[in-house]
C-alpha cells in the first residue's frame, strides 16, 4: 500500500529469506539505509527503546486485525502518521 502511495519502501517479503527474516537483519537494513521499521513485534518496541535500534520505529499496536484491516487503518491515517513522525518517509515524488 505504501508503495502504491510513491513511498520507497521494502517489505519482508521483498527480503531474501522473505518473513523468516531476523530481527537484527532488519534492523541493519534501516540503519544502513535510514529507512523507517514498521511493525507490530514488541521485540523491535524493546530493541528501539534499549538500543535505539532500528533506524527509526513505528509501533503499531492495533491489536489483532486482518491485514485488510490494518491497511485500511494506516491508508486512513498515513498524512497524520508522516506528519507525526515528521515525514520520516521519503516519498519518490518528493525527491
Amino acid at each position: 500500500m505504501l508503495r502504491s502511495e510513491g513511498y520507497d519502501t521494502i517489505h519482508t517479503l521483498d527480503l531474501p529469506e522473505r518473513n523468516a527474516t531476523a530481527d537484527a537483519q532488519i534492523s541493519r537494513l534501516s540503519i544502513e539505509q535510514n529507512r523507517v521499521v514498521i511493525s507490530k513485534d514488541s521485540d523491535f518496541y524493546d530493541s528501539f527503546l534499549s538500543k535505539k535500534e532500528p533506524y527509526k520505529f513505528i509501533y503499531l499496536t492495533v491489536g489483532n486485525c486482518s491485514n485488510g484491516t490494518l491497511l485500511s487503518i494506516f491508508k486512513n491515517n498515513l498524512g497524520l502518521i508522516s506528519r507525526c513522525a515528521e515525514l520520516v518517509f521519503i516519498s519518490k515524488n518528493h525527491k
